[in-house]
């Protein structure tokens, strides 16, 4: 899509009136209108954060080795990749899977190694310790609708 394109040119328009509004809104003597200016700023401005809480109670559940906890966040199918198998899984074959491997291997921690966003979609790459060795895990979550679904564990020995 060119830069000069009508649909580009509408959208400016509306980002700069919209600046002008809030602006004025800003600078008006109504205690009122700041308030609520504020307040939805503020909003704005913590939902941006929820996009983390759910990697991070992913990562929780990871250290303690929970996969109901984990497959709360599994969307209609899962990709999951160990040493031994890969596969794409129902919800629930997946945490079925999930279970068996750390019920398997006795998961002792696990340390995140890099974290990161990028178009609303998730990951993290980290260190699981088992009793068994570890492995280097990378999680991948999707943004769908209004919420980060899980795609995709990785277990890949170290």
């Amino acid at each position: 899509m060119a830069i000069n394109s009508p649909k580009i040119q509408f959208d400016i328009m509306i980002l700069t009136e919209l600046g002008i509004l809030l602006a004025k809104i800003w600078l008006s003597k109504s205690p009122y209108m700041k308030r609520i200016l504020t307040l939805f700023l503020t909003i704005g401005l913590f939902s941006s954060f929820t996009l983390f809480l759910s990697i991070d109670e992913v990562v929780n559940a990871m250290k303690a080795g929970d996969s109901a906890q984990i497959a709360r966040y599994f969307d209609n199918t899962v990709e999951i990749t160990m040493p031994d198998k890969s596969n794409n899984y129902s919800k629930n074959q997946a945490e079925i899977v999930l279970k068996d491997f750390f019920s398997t291997n006795g998961v002792k921690s696990f340390e995140v190694i890099h974290k990161g966003e990028n178009s609303g979609s998730q990951y993290c790459i980290g260190t699981l310790v088992t009793k068994n060795g570890s492995f280097r895990t990378t999680v991948f979550m999707k943004q769908k609708a209004d919420k980060q679904l899980l795609q995709e564990i990785r277990f890949e020995s170290r």
